[in-house]
């Protein structure tokens, strides 16, 4: 399996608030934020903010 970077990591975390990604994407996805304390942390936060944003617009 090839390793992700952080940079493409984002990047899927990004596109996985906007679509539904792929099983491969969300596989390597999983695997990089076992790994990596900064994007586990970046997802969080981008959640919570995704999460904030739609409460707001469900007003």
């Amino acid at each position: 399996m090839h390793m992700m970077n952080c940079k493409q990591a984002t990047r899927l975390m990004s596109h996985g608030q906007d679509r539904q990604l792929t099983l491969p994407e969300r596989m390597r996805l999983k695997f990089h934020l076992l790994i990596c304390n900064g994007c586990s942390h970046y997802n969080k936060h981008l959640n919570i903010i995704h999460q904030a944003m739609k409460r707001i617009s469900d007003r």
